[in-house]
């Protein structure tokens, strides 16, 4: 996975996961978004700076390295095509890789997400793959799985997203309603899109909530709530979900750089 999905406890003690880092540029400081992170450092660093933070995606090479694991299936899962480069690097891997080891397999996921969408992918797949399934149709469940994958998220602040061009379609909303609190989501295209707004994050967040309740398709799901910096708030939705839907399981999360970045200090984003 690039290191925008956020992994549980249990998935950083796994080995069959790896992370390849991207690297963020905020205040003339370089964050890796690796084992070294300190989230504090560039919250203070995106505070104290005029300028959005700049994030840069993994080189070929970096998931070329990755790859090089000594495993014969390897199932990679990006962000969002639409919002990174990261998958376009992944698949140059890819390509790289099936010059040499025509025998390994090698498969890249477009998320159509990021975030705990991602976790929810890389769960999926270990799932899968433990109980024996082979890897085409692996492949094959795990992207009828994004397709029906929700990703939904309230921010704090809007900015960063807004200065790196990641709202789209959201460019005319942001603009004349600074003050208000949007509830998005990740679209099947893998854009960020308006579900709906708030005037604070409390209704906002509920709102998030309701509408996960009232989608049938969750129940008997885990899900994923990934928060910036706000482990309380992360537990009153929890609360929250837990009061008024059907999910199986619930993970929380912390965020790593790329979703600080993009989330913001406050954000809480939200998979199943």
């Amino acid at each position: 996975m690039d290191s925008c999905c956020e992994m549980t406890p249990q998935m950083k003690q796994d080995p069959c996961f790896v992370k390849v880092p991207l690297v963020i540029t905020c205040n003339g400081s370089a964050f890796v978004d690796d084992e070294s992170f300190d989230q504090a450092d560039l919250l203070w660093a995106m505070k104290q700076s005029k300028d959005a933070p700049a994030t840069s995606c993994p080189a070929p090479q970096t998931y070329l390295d990755a790859y090089r694991c000594g495993a014969e299936d390897i199932y990679v899962v990006t962000l969002s095509a639409l919002l990174s480069g990261s998958h376009n690097s992944a698949q140059q891997a890819r390509v790289l890789l099936e010059e040499d080891n025509p025998e390994i397999n090698v498969h890249v996921f477009n998320s159509c997400s990021a975030v705990c969408g991602e976790t929810a992918i890389a769960l999926k797949i270990k799932e899968l793959a433990q109980a024996g399934m082979p890897f085409k149709k692996v492949v094959r469940e795990v992207e009828q799985f994004i397709a029906r994958m929700q990703t939904l998220f309230v921010l704090e602040d809007l900015e960063n997203l807004r200065k790196n061009g990641r709202l789209t379609r959201l460019q005319a909303v942001v603009t004349g309603a600074l003050r208000i609190k949007l509830f998005c989501h990740a679209t099947p295209e893998g854009e960020i899109g308006k579900v709906g707004q708030a005037l604070t994050v409390k209704q906002a967040l509920a709102k998030m909530v309701e509408k996960a309740a009232e989608d049938p398709e969750h129940e008997g799901k885990p899900l994923i709530i990934t928060h910036v910096n706000c482990l309380e708030r992360a537990f009153q939705v929890k609360t929250m979900v837990e009061n008024k839907c059907k999910f199986s399981d619930i993970s929380i999360t912390d965020a790593g750089g790329i979703t600080t970045v993009y989330a913001n200090d406050g954000g809480i984003v939200i998979a199943y």
